[in-house]
C-alpha cells in the first residue's frame, strides 16, 4: 500500500490521449451498438465487460438488456465458454442460446450434474473483468478503517524475543479475536484523507502474513494474552504489528451495472507509485458500502472543473473579474471491485486522459 501516491499534476501525459480524447460526444446511455454483431460464441479470455461492450456502448448496461433480477446480477455464474449469446433485436434484447428463427431461440441448457456445475461455477464462468489485474487485492487489508484499526488485536511479544518472526515462529498476541482463527497480520501507514474534507477516513495498510490460532487466552489463569504461529510472512512481522480476521473468499464475478442508487466521489489515492492512472490500472475513492456501492458498480471519471478568470465579462462592483467553473469533463469508467464502509477500490476500465487523486468518479445518467 505504500505505492500509493496521493499528489502530483498531469504533466504532457494528456498528448498521449489525444487521439480518444477527440471522440465524438456520448451516445445515448443503453443504446446498442450499430455495428453490434448479431451473435457472439462465448470463447475462453472473454470477461463480461468485453462481451458487453461488443454490444452496447455502454457495457455497464449489461443488465438493463438482460433478463435478469437483482440476485443474479450480483452473481453471475451462468455464461460459460461454448454458449452463444445473441441479439434479439426485434425485442431489444440479449439472449443466451441459438436462434431458430425470427423472434425464436433455443435456450443454452447445461446438462450437468450438480457436483460437476458447482465444480465448474469456479472453473469455468466468464470473469466480469480481467482477474489478473485485481487478484492480489481481494483479500489482503491494503486499507484499514479508523473503528477497525483501534480495536485491532496486536503483537506483544516474539518467541525467545526475536525482532521479526518468520514462517513457523510464535507470536503473542493481545485483543479481542472475536472467535476468529485465522489472522492476517498488518501494519499501519499514512493517513487516507478525503479529498474534499481533509477528514481521515482510512490509513493505508502493509500487508505482512497470516497468523494461525494455537492456543487462546485462558481466563481461568488470568491471562489475556494468546499463542499463535505464523501461518506465511509476506514480510517481516514483529512487536506491535497489528491483526485483521482473515475474510471470506469473495465472489469474483459480478455484472457490471450502474449503483443502487446516485453516487459522487473523488479518488482518494493512486495505486502503484505513480501519480497518474490509466486503463487497468487501480484507485481508490472516499465512497463505499453506506454510500450504496458494492461489487460491479461502474462509474463514470471526470476531471473535476476548474473555477477560472472571465476577463471577457464586464467588472464587478468589487472591481474584480467574474470567476466561473467550467464543466467536469469526462475520461472515463471505473469497476468497483472491493467495498468497504467509506472507502472502495476500483480498476479503471476506459480512459481517455489520465487520471489523479481529487478527479470525480459519479453513477452513469
Amino acid at each position: 500500500m505504500k505505492n500509493f501516491s496521493t499528489v502530483g499534476t498531469r504533466f504532457a501525459w494528456t498528448a498521449l490521449f489525444a487521439a480518444a480524447s477527440a471522440a465524438s460526444a456520448a451516445p445515448t446511455v443503453c443504446a446498442f451498438r450499430p455495428d453490434a454483431p448479431d451473435q457472439h460464441l462465448v470463447v475462453k479470455g472473454d470477461t463480461l465487460w468485453d462481451i458487453a461492450g461488443a454490444f452496447l456502448h455502454q457495457p455497464w448496461c449489461w443488465p438493463t438488456v438482460w433478463d435478469m433480477n437483482r440476485d443474479a446480477i450480483a452473481n453471475p455464474h451462468w455464461i460459460y465458454p461454448g454458449q452463444m449469446i445473441w441479439l434479439d433485436r426485434a425485442a431489444g434484447r440479449l439472449r443466451l442460446g441459438r436462434p431458430l428463427s425470427p423472434g425464436l431461440y433455443e435456450p443454452a441448457i447445461r446438462t450437468l450434474s450438480p457436483r460437476v456445475r458447482t465444480e465448474a461455477l469456479g472453473q469455468d464462468a466468464v470473469p466480469s473483468i480481467p482477474p489478473g489485474a485485481i487478484e492480489p487485492f481481494l483479500t489482503q487489508p491494503l486499507i484499514i478503517e479508523a473503528d477497525e484499526l483501534a480495536g485491532a488485536p496486536r503483537i506483544v511479544a516474539t518467541q525467545q524475543g526475536r525482532v521479526f518472526l518468520g514462517k513457523g515462529d510464535k507470536a503473542y498476541v493481545r485483543g479481542e479475536l472475536g472467535g476468529n482463527t485465522a489472522f492476517q497480520v498488518f501494519r499501519p501507514g499514512a493517513p487516507l484523507k478525503d479529498p474534499l474534507t481533509g477528514e481521515v477516513i482510512g490509513h493505508e495498510a502493509f500487508y505482512l502474513g497470516t497468523l494461525k490460532l494455537q492456543a487462546a487466552a485462558s481466563a481461568s489463569a488470568g491471562g489475556d494474552v494468546h499463542t499463535f504461529t505464523v501461518a506465511s510472512a509476506a514480510q517481516e512481522m514483529g512487536k506491535g504489528d497489528q491483526l485483521r480476521a482473515v475474510p471470506p473468499t469473495p465472489l469474483r464475478n459480478y455484472v457490471p451495472h450502474p449503483p443502487a442508487r446516485p453516487v459522487e466521489a473523488r479518488l482518494v489515492a493512486v495505486y502503484g507509485g505513480v501519480n497518474h492512472a490509466g486503463q487497468h490500472q487501480i484507485v481508490s475513492i472516499n465512497r463505499g458500502k453506506l454510500d450504496g456501492l458494492d461489487i460491479g458498480a461502474v462509474l463514470r471519471l471526470y476531471h473535476a472543473g476548474v473555477t477560472v478568470r472571465d476577463s471577457t465579462a464586464g467588472q464587478g462592483w468589487i472591481g474584480r473579474a467574474q470567476q466561473v467553473r467550467l464543466p467536469d469533463e469526462e475520461v472515463g469508467s471505473l469497476f468497483i471491485f472491493r467495498t468497504f464502509k467509506h472507502i472502495s477500490y476500483g480498476l479503471i476500465m476506459q480512459a481517455t486522459a489520465p487520471v489523479a487523486v481529487g478527479d470525480v468518479a459519479r453513477s452513469p445518467e
